[in-house]
């Protein structure tokens, strides 16, 4: 286990606790080994989905955890609100946040950003004669730049969820979305077409922060980083 900061490395303001922003859901527990190796024991609830507490304290006074959505992750380190955070891939790719710095793929998490479409249609027609086609997603970003890449507009239906029902009821042509098995494009009809992006979890860094406290947030870093070393001891 790496060793405690110095005192040192607190900087002016000690009362002050650095913020971990983690996601829900998953990744959640995907996080706890890795945070282990770290040396990062937040309070008992932090991983319990049912508790109403969102900031949990660990057993570092000098360090907070809060628990949010995976989207939000990237924007509450960008705007300051949390300091580092565990973060996908897919999320930095859609916002693309100048203030967040990512050091350090983290290995977990793994995914992909991917098109699908109904069985029944895929592989029917020559994407390279489209002008523009209609993509459900919650990537509005990563659709846009993936179909504008390739001089097609995409009409994008943005939905948050349910996106496998979008094609089936004529909302749309196709979908972009986050695949881990296939499973669940599968049990509605859909197959992987093409896959526009691996994802995995990174940490990211406020750039501010890193800036303004270089020992404190460079030590947080240097911890995930002998985590992950130990981990693939």
């Amino acid at each position: 286990m790496t060793a405690p900061f110095p005192a040192s490395a607190l900087g002016p303001d000690m009362t002050t606790p650095l913020i971990l922003a983690l996601p829900k859901g998953r990744i959640l527990s995907e996080c706890g080994p890795l945070l282990a190796r770290a040396g990062i024991v937040p309070s008992a609830d932090y991983a319990d989905e049912d508790s109403r507490r969102l900031r949990f304290p660990t057993d570092d006074p000098r360090l907070d955890v809060v628990r949010v959505r995976p989207f939000d992750v990237a924007t509450f380190v960008a705007f300051g609100a949390a300091h580092i955070g565990i973060c996908g891939a897919d999320v930095l790719m859609e916002f693309d946040y100048p203030e967040v710095y990512a050091p350090l793929d983290l290995g977990i998490g793994k995914c992909r950003v991917s098109v699908a479409e109904p069985r029944e249609t895929a592989g029917t027609d020559d994407p390279s004669r489209w002008s523009r086609v209609r993509v459900a997603t919650k990537y509005p970003n990563i659709a846009r730049r993936h179909y504008a890449s390739r001089g097609v507009h995409a009409e994008v239906v943005h939905l948050n969820g349910a996106m496998e029902l979008a094609p089936g009821l004529g909302l749309c042509r196709m979908i972009v979305d986050l695949v881990q098995t296939g499973s669940t494009l599968k049990a509605n009809g859909l197959v992987e077409t093409e896959v526009i992006a691996p994802v995995t979890s990174r940490l990211i860094v406020n750039r501010t922060a890193l800036k303004t406290q270089p020992e404190l947030v460079g030590a947080w870093i240097a911890r995930f980083r002998a985590a992950m070393e130990g981990g693939r001891a």
